[in-house]
């Protein structure tokens, strides 16, 4: 019996390994699928000259991916500075302040927007935040922004960084919230009474203790967020603008690499070096993600040691 059960561990242990390695394995391949397919634009063009490159015109040969880059991070940063003190928030409040039915009704609210298709939530901002914007809030920003760096505008059709921001924004929500709720949740009752025992109040054992506790958990919940909002492409090219130039306000137009791909993938690939181009691109949107999430990591080691 003893050498029976010693058997079934030693091939549970080695199947959870092999789905582990498959897992990490699958990255690899698709990174090294994507780069031997644009490999005869790199062939033909220096990488630097691409990422440096601000023009976009594939019948001249001319394939440059700054401002695709540059649309990609700035929808990212907006909808993270919207999104990640709303959700953390929320999630403190859902997990230390809410009574049972708070949560009963809020909880599956909550798991409802997460469940929304992207599409929805790109109407959504076509028929609302664009002319909101376009109508209100950007002759708003003409009249009394203009002097201000990354607010400034001219004229705005609405179709915007802020408008692909906002969407977003409220597209990855419900997973962050959802996430840090869990994980604060999960921090043992006994740290916040050992804290309130010894005089601290609520906030500060929340902020001081049991945040502290939770912060790997917390710092999950939004990479994983921020990770999908980097590679979101319908609600994004709904309402973006799809100009491709390298914005220097939200309230400009921009050209997220997803949008990029998908407008332009399977049209148009008799043009020489046209769908390495593509695939270049999608290169690039994977190594950013895998870039953030190493970032991301780095500082939240960082952090976790200064917090000790």
């Amino acid at each position: 019996m003893l050498q029976r059960r010693h058997i079934h561990d030693y091939i549970a242990r080695h199947a959870m390994l092999a789905a582990t390695l498959f897992a990490g394995g699958l990255v690899i391949a698709i990174a090294v699928a994507l780069y031997l397919r644009a490999h005869p634009l790199l062939a033909s063009q220096s990488l630097a000259a691409l990422l440096r490159g601000h023009t976009w015109a594939p019948s001249r040969g001319e394939f440059g991916f700054l401002p695709f880059i540059a649309g990609t991070l700035w929808v990212t940063a907006v909808a993270a500075a919207l999104a990640v003190p709303v959700c953390l928030l929320a999630a403190v409040y859902l997990a230390e302040y809410a009574g049972p039915r708070v949560r009963a009704v809020v909880k599956p609210l909550i798991d409802v927007l997460a469940g929304i298709p992207s599409v929805v939530y790109g109407v959504w901002g076509l028929l609302v935040v664009v002319p909101y914007i376009a109508e209100t809030l950007g002759p708003y920003a003409q009249r009394h922004w203009a002097h201000l760096p990354l607010l400034h505008t001219d004229y705005t059709t609405g179709f915007s960084i802020l408008a692909g921001g906002v969407v977003l924004a409220i597209m990855i929500s419900p997973a962050i919230i959802a996430i840090a709720d869990e994980v604060l949740r999960a921090v043992p009752r006994e740290y916040r009474e050992a804290a309130q025992a010894l005089g601290a109040t609520r906030a500060e054992t929340i902020t001081r203790v049991v945040a502290r506790k939770a912060l790997p958990g917390l710092a999950a919940a939004v990479v994983l967020g921020l990770s999908r909002a980097l590679g979101e492409t319908m609600a994004v090219l709904m309402v973006v603008g799809n100009w491709p130039h390298v914005p220097t306000s939200i309230f400009d137009g921009a050209y997220p690499l997803p949008a990029l791909i998908a407008n332009n993938y399977g049209e148009m690939m008799s043009i020489p070096l046209y769908d390495a181009a593509l695939l270049g691109a999608a290169f690039l949107l994977l190594v950013l993600v895998l870039a953030f999430n190493l970032l991301a990591r780095v500082v939240l080691v960082r952090a976790t040691r200064e917090a000790v």
